[in-house]
Parts: C-alpha cells; sequence; structure tokens
C-alpha cells in the first residue's frame, strides 16, 4: 500500500483514549437550580391541567351529562337524604343513572340499601317528585331496580370520608 490509500483509512480509537473521554460524573450540586429555595421545592408546583379540567364543553345539549338539565337534576337528587345514613342518596350510590330525554323527560334508575329499607315506599316517590320540581323539566320516573344489588364500594369517597370508612 502506498501513502495515499492509507490517509482513507481512520482508525478506531483504542479502548484507552475511550476511558480517557469519559464524561465527568454527575454530582448532586449540579442537579439543584440555585435560585429555588427548599420550601418551593417541596410546595406544589402549578397544575398545568387546572384549567381543562374546568372548562364546561362548548354546545353540550342540556340533557346530556354536562348540560343545564341534566346537572341540575343532579343537583336535585344530592338534595335527599337516606333517613338513616347522614349522606345523600347521590354519594350514597343509589342512584345508577339519570337520563333525559330530547322532551326532557327524565327517567332515573335507583335502588335502595335493601329491600326491606324503611323508606322503600317513600323513597322512589320522593326521588320522582324532586326530580319533576327542576325547571325545564316535563316528567319524571323512577325505576327501582335490585340488580346489581347496593354495595359499601358504590359510595362516593366523599361519602366514606362522612361514615368514617376512610
Amino acid at each position: 500500500m502506498n501513502d495515499d490509500q492509507n490517509s482513507d483509512f481512520i482508525a478506531a480509537p483504542s479502548p484507552a483514549d475511550a476511558l480517557a473521554t469519559k464524561p465527568p460524573r454527575a454530582r448532586v450540586e449540579d442537579a439543584v437550580d440555585a435560585e429555588e429555595t427548599p420550601r418551593a421545592t417541596m410546595e406544589r408546583k402549578r397544575d398545568y391541567l387546572e384549567g381543562f379540567l374546568q372548562k364546561k364543553p362548548d354546545n353540550v345539549p342540556a340533557g346530556a351529562p354536562g348540560g343545564d338539565l341534566y346537572e341540575a337534576v343532579i343537583a336535585a337528587l344530592k338534595e335527599i337524604f337516606d333517613p338513616e345514613i347522614p349522606v345523600n342518596i347521590y354519594d350514597l350510590g343509589l342512584i345508577y343513572g339519570v337520563e333525559v330525554d330530547d322532551e326532557s323527560d327524565v327517567t332515573v334508575t335507583m335502588t335502595l340499601t335493601t329491600p326491606h329499607c324503611p323508606v322503600a315506599e317513600t323513597m322512589p316517590g320522593e326521588v320522582e317528585l324532586r326530580a319533576a320540581s327542576v325547571p325545564g323539566v316535563r316528567d319524571a320516573e323512577v325505576n327501582l331496580v335490585w340488580d346489581p344489588p347496593w354495595g359499601p364500594d358504590k359510595m362516593t369517597d366523599e361519602a366514606r370520608l362522612e361514615l368514617g370508612m376512610l
């Protein structure tokens, strides 16, 4: 081989060269932002989803979840309390579903804690009256179901906290 051919050849670095060119080790002092105080480090950072989660969807029909009529019916149901338990029936998990149709008729699917509940005869009627009293509701109907049976797992965390279960 002549010298012209050798000039095109690039030699691989030797293992000794690779060890000599290692990057410096990371140090804790290098990672800490000098401008940030320890208190600022421990405080909760700005929640970037806050504005996104609080924004209401545009053009929601009144009877759809998130709509004005639907939310008014839910608010009315949250005013009804089980006489034996100091929690409203919605947070207690007795309301399985609320449907508002195009003609503003409301159908509430609910259950009771037990079939022998002392309010088994009166609670569905009270729910029907309360839902029908919401302005904009034409008619209300309550479907009392027993399947799936009610259980403490259907309660909201707020209800569990109120009852000392958390």
